[in-house]
């Protein structure tokens, strides 16, 4: 089955999956949906149109609570939602991800941590192992998370912050 991806976002984040899921080489179309966009496909609301040319879809959009809606709607509407994870992350195979998740270049999650849905993982930070990452979590560039912390549901860690 072919896998094209469906990214909800055009802006910053929106660049970012795109790298993300180029790197990953395993989608054979990728395509924007947002409302103020030269380069998306269509608005936001074209997403239950366009389920049967996507299978995947992820939500690069800042706001926690605009991208967990957005996750909760795509997810109903039966597009898979696979994290996207950047070939040059380091990811335990024993951590678990949640979907939606995105996890930037050089990011680290060490053995048995887990990270749940819709998050954003910035370059250079560091899970550390048995860490917990609670849905919509933003986890900036070099913020480490101390070993069996658990950050919670909707929470940032900042640029270069230590966690727990």
């Amino acid at each position: 089955m072919k896998r094209t991806l469906l990214i909800l976002g055009a802006g910053q984040y929106g660049s970012v999956a795109y790298e993300i899921a180029n790197a990953m080489n395993c989608f054979e179309k990728i395509a924007f949906l947002y409302d103020n966009s030269e380069k998306a496909l269509g608005k936001l609301s074209m997403y239950e149109q366009l389920k049967g040319e996507f299978t995947h879809a992820v939500v690069a959009i800042g706001k926690t609570s605009v991208r967990m809606q957005w996750l909760a709607k795509l997810r109903a509407a039966g597009y898979h939602l696979d994290p996207l994870i950047d070939p040059r992350a380091y990811v335990s195979p024993t951590s678990r991800i949640g979907g939606g998740t995105i996890i930037e270049p050089y990011a680290v999650v060490q053995p048995n941590a887990t990270i749940g849905r819709g998050c954003l993982i910035c370059s250079g930070s560091v899970l550390k192992h048995n860490s917990h990452v609670s849905d919509g979590c933003y986890i900036d560039a070099n913020a480490v998370v101390i070993p069996r912390a658990i950050v919670p549901h909707d929470f940032k860690v900042d640029c270069g912050k230590v966690f727990g």
